[in-house]
């Protein structure tokens, strides 16, 4: 006698459903996919229980006949393929034909469904996946499905799922992500008879604002690109959108939503120093593609895919969210609590956020460039006979030092892409060359306090700089770039100094020799452990070079102890820490109009390699709020 035998149709479908039905999100997942392929333009989610006891979903889709109904229920029955090649076209979200025959086996299901052609609906009523009744009623055009009792019989499986409030965070995750990848469709939500939404129009930013905070659109950054291979359109978020989790960033695959660790971590690297530790930052991203260039069969729950070139989508898709970090003001604003919350007590946010004395303003505000923030200091803080001015005077060079910028980076703005360009060569992406400096007239509105911080009026408040972490982000960039290209940077020495390593500083050194050289150290050996300083980069202050070599060296090997670095980035950042100005430090007005346009002149101007903030908004509206003028 045979072993083998092939399984009965209840047992199948309840072991897919295994698959295909994890949690109630899944369920609501899964109609709401059938219901967007109908065509619907209008649709109703119910639940009730968080979905345990009841699941109901209502389009006014196109609708089936007797036959078609009877069929969807069947395992592997699908309206979307009829051959293999048929999934190299695909557009449709569902298409395998298993979601509702997974769903009618474990649950107690009915679907009713009207042809607009038809006079009546169709009531089909199923337990445990077998069909118990069948008639005719009044209903309108399209489809309802009811699904109550899920895993009624299978106990093991609804002993699993997680409290009311986690199951409905998962549906209700599931209704956003579809409803704002379909801005077309009305979209209504009922939770235990309560309405939660009804969205009439195709408004994106309503329905933005509702999801995430009142006036949370206005913070977002667009993101528009579009070759022969792949387009991006969409959002990313400013700092004060952080999320610390991933149900926050939204990426959809032709309007499909889907999780993919590569686009997840591009994205994290693209927004680089500016994110915190265990920081996410916002995003809903299409991605467009040619359907045979992606597999969306390689999930049960059609949640992941796989790229045919996923190299080549990365390499479009990093330097297009990097490119419009780099253009945007990303400084934080200076929030403060209100009086009316107080320590201890909970308003239902985010306690950590809510609690921190300097934190992104929530909302994050309008979202403006890193020109628009640069020109307003500029307008604003300098007096109108100086504003036009060459910002590099005699004093300012010696103390920040700058090339020329070659001719080939003096394009406008928007000519310039990618991540490789110099910040030296950037000041001509801020500055016009006209005129030269001429004697200041007026009282320039910039301060230093308490020899630490940089404060200046920008349009509507002031702008405050950590002069130290600010000076600290140009010799960072500046360090990657000098030891990219190559470029002479050494200063000879007149008088060569030496220095002693010990045992441990000495196999450092050895380590980024060849680094040190081509970032301006001009060393040799000069006996045993012993290396002389014939030449330093030209951002070394004159008195301090034994000292920078030495902290240098403790820096790198603290890093590489402590966090995975590139060995250039390490020896970047070791070298942009020690040598850059302190607190503490008197500086005159040219050196901080000179840090402020060589800020400006980097890459990232709103954090130091080490995740600091390096500039902080305080607007008029905020100060008008502290004193009650509002």
């Amino acid at each position: 006698m045979a072993k083998i035998s092939r399984l009965p149709d209840s047992v199948a479908n309840k072991i897919s459903a295994g698959e295909v039905v994890q949690r109630p999100a899944s369920v609501v997942k899964e109609l709401l996919e059938n219901s967007i392929d109908a065509g619907a333009s209008k649709i109703t989610v119910m639940i009730r229980d968080a979905g345990k006891e009841l699941i109901r979903i209502i389009d006014n889709g196109s609708g089936m006949n007797r036959q078609d109904a009877l069929l969807c229920v069947e395992r592997f029955a699908t309206s979307k393929l009829s051959d293999v090649r048929d999934l190299e076209t695909l557009m449709s979200l569902g298409f395998r034909g298993e979601a509702l025959a997974s769903i009618s086996s474990v649950s107690h299901f009915e679907l009713r469904t009207r042809q607009e052609s038809d006079p009546l609906a169709i009531r089909f009523r199923y337990e445990g996946g077998l069909l118990v009744e069948e008639n005719e009623t009044a209903g309108e055009v399209g489809t309802s499905i009811s699904v109550r009792n899920l895993f009624c019989n299978v106990p093991a499986r609804r002993k699993f799922l997680k409290s009311n409030a986690t199951e409905f965070r998962h549906i209700f995750e599931t209704v956003r992500a579809l409803s704002l990848a379909y801005a077309e469709i009305e979209w209504r939500m009922f939770s235990d008879d309560e309405e939660l939404f009804h969205f009439r129009s195709p408004d994106i930013f309503e329905r933005l604002d509702y999801f995430f905070g009142k006036g949370f659109s206005e913070g977002l950054i667009p993101i528009t690109e579009e070759n022969d291979y792949l387009s991006i359109n969409g959002f990313i978020g400013k700092p004060g959108m952080m999320k610390r989790q991933k149900f926050d960033q939204l990426f959809y695959i032709n309007r499909r939503i889907i999780q993919n660790r590569m686009l997840i971590q591009a994205l994290q690297q693209a927004y680089g120093e500016l994110l915190e530790e265990r920081q996410a930052p916002f995003a809903m991203l299409f991605l467009g593609i040619e359907p045979s260039r992606v597999d969306v069969n390689v999930h049960p729950a059609k949640l992941e895919v796989k790229f045919e070139d996923e190299r080549n989508v990365r390499n479009m898709f990093y330097p297009v969210i990097r490119r419009a970090i780099q253009l945007h003001d990303f400084s934080p604003d200076a929030a403060f609590v209100s009086p009316t919350v107080r320590q201890g007590e909970s308003s239902g946010a985010d306690d950590e956020a809510l609690y921190r004395r300097l934190m992104y303003h929530e909302p994050a505000g309008r979202a403006g460039t890193t020109q628009d923030l640069y020109s307003g200091f500029r307008e604003n803080s300098l007096p109108s006979d100086n504003r036009r001015s060459d910002p590099m005077e005699p004093r300012q060079a010696e103390m920040f030092p700058l090339r020329e910028p070659e001719e080939k980076w003096s394009r406008a703005p928007e000519a310039i892409q990618g991540d490789d360009v110099p910040p030296t060569m950037l000041q001509s992406r801020f500055h016009d060359d006209e005129g030269s400096a001429e004697p200041v007239t007026a009282e320039p509105k910039i301060w230093q306090l308490h020899n630490k911080y940089i404060i200046c009026q920008i349009k509507n408040g002031m702008m405050i700089i950590d002069q130290h972490v600010a000076h600290e982000r140009v010799l960072y960039e500046r360090a990657l770039d000098v030891m990219e290209q190559n470029v002479p940077n050494s200063q000879q020495l007149l008088f060569p100094q030496k220095v002693e390593l010990r045992q441990w500083e000495y196999e450092v050194f050895e380590e980024i020799r060849d680094d040190l050289y081509r970032l301006g150290f001009n060393l040799r050996d000069f006996g045993s452990r012993t290396v002389m300083i014939e030449g330093i980069p030209q951002d070394v202050r004159s008195g301090t070079e034994v000292t920078i070599l030495q902290d240098m060296i403790a820096g790198y090997q603290e890093n590489a102890s402590k966090l995975r670095l590139e060995k250039r980035d390490n020896l970047a950042k070791s070298y942009s820490c020690r040598n850059a100005i302190m607190a503490g430090q008197k500086l005159s007005l040219e050196e901080m109009r000179s840090l402020i346009d060589n800020l400006f002149a980097t890459r990232v101007p709103y954090s130091c390699p080490h995740g600091r903030p390096v500039i902080v908004k305080l607007m008029l509206d905020q100060l008008d709020r502290m004193f009650g003028r509002t």
